[in-house]
């Protein structure tokens, strides 16, 4: 087996020196804690680089001596985060980190800890960006873990940790507005009361079945995804619980807090295992292990949903089932009941949301009658053609 070329690691040595220097030109630019968070991303790298030093002197070969200043593409990066704000580069550095993370992936040189580092760096960054774009981080921003107890949470608050309440609200809006359309264009074909009752049933039966099985699928999908996410974050912290320590500080060091809060808050996480992953599936994925949702309780709040919605409007024709019974009375009928059901469904999302009771009542109902027009004017001309 021929021995890899040790000059190699000349391009790591340069890129270690190229990003100790830069981290420390951009700490020039900004104060407090996150000035000393760079100056930490330097000195790891520059730790970094002195391991490449050292495996060239083994290798006998020559070192080239260390920049002095920023190449044009970095100083380009320090001149913008001068001028525009430290915040502005952050999805630059980002993505140059995360450009770089897997580069010591395939070297037998590296110890694993340095992969490791420039995985936690492009973490630093992406949670410093995050910060920049959310509001203002707050003390309870900070907390570890969120609370579990609704003991004195806000009565604003609205959870919703089985999916099964957007489920049920876009189910009866879905039903009402689909089914409606539905029965309008039989309606307007002016078959038979029966007529127009059969399809109604069957539209409501269709799009139930359809409703829960598209719910069931998406949420248990969905959940299977999160759930792979926080295996493999609890795998890591199995096999590397110090590099996951580093990376909570490093985290919420990136949120504001000093190094030895940040250093005791990690350190005191990961003294419980549990409570470490609940933390990292929090903080470094941006999951709530409590709320990955239940795909039986999202497929069954939307089947009864829609077939709740969906019923509204057949209802009237069950009391005009005879053969000489005019289509007029049961079609008016099911068309008054059917725009009180959307004024209700919308301005209860409304509420529900906060954009305006009135507002989103006027919006379900324009678009629930503007597709109930349509389909009966479409109907109508079916009819005529036909008749």
């Amino acid at each position: 087996m021929a021995t890899r070329d040790p000059r190699r690691f000349l391009a790591y040595l340069e890129a270690e020196r190229n990003a100790a220097l830069l981290y420390r030109a951009l700490a020039e630019h900004v104060r407090g804690d996150r000035r000393e968070a760079m100056l930490e991303l330097a000195t790891i790298e520059e730790e970094h680089a002195e391991h490449w030093v050292a495996k060239l002197q083994e290798a006998g070969v020559a070192i080239p001596p260390a920049p002095t200043t920023l190449d044009p593409t970095d100083a380009a990066l320090v001149a913008r985060a001068r001028g525009a704000g430290f915040a502005d580069v952050l999805t630059q550095l980002e993505e140059a980190e995360g450009a770089g993370a897997g580069m010591y992936d395939d070297e037998p040189d590296a110890p694993t800890s340095m992969a490791d580092d420039e995985r936690e760096h492009r973490a630093v960054f992406q949670k410093m960006r995050l910060e920049e774009q959310a509001a203002p981080a707050t003390s309870a921003a900070l907390a570890p873990v969120a609370p579990r107890s609704p003991i004195g949470a806000e009565h604003w608050h609205r959870t919703d940790k089985s999916g099964s309440m957007r489920a049920a609200v876009f189910g009866v809006s879905d039903g009402l507005v689909s089914n409606t359309a539905l029965v309008m264009g039989f309606a307007g074909a002016a078959p038979s009361n029966a007529t127009i009752l059969f399809a109604g049933i069957a539209g409501l039966l269709a799009g139930a079945f359809s409703m829960a099985a598209g719910e069931y699928v998406s949420v248990a999908s969905q959940r299977d995804l999160f759930r792979r996410e926080i295996e493999m974050e609890a795998a890591e912290l199995r096999e590397k619980p110090l590099e996951e320590q580093k990376e909570l500080e490093l985290i919420y060091r990136a949120k504001g807090l000093d190094r030895e809060s940040a250093a005791a808050v990690a350190k005191q996480i990961m003294s419980n295992p549990k409570t470490a992953l609940d933390t990292l599936a929090r903080e470094e994925l941006g999951l709530d292990p409590d709320e990955l949702g239940s795909p039986v309780k999202a497929a069954l709040a939307s089947f009864i949903a829609f077939a709740i919605g969906a019923s509204v409007v057949v209802i009237p024709y069950l009391f005009f089932l005879g053969t000489d019974a005019s289509t007029i009375v049961p079609t008016v009928l099911a068309i008054s009941v059917a725009l009180i059901a959307m004024v209700i469904v919308g301005a209860f999302v409304g509420r529900m949301s906060g954009r305006g009771m009135v507002f989103s009542a006027l919006r379900q109902v324009a678009w629930g009658a503007g597709a109930a027009l349509v389909t009966f004017v479409i109907g109508r001309i079916v009819g005529i053609q036909v008749g």
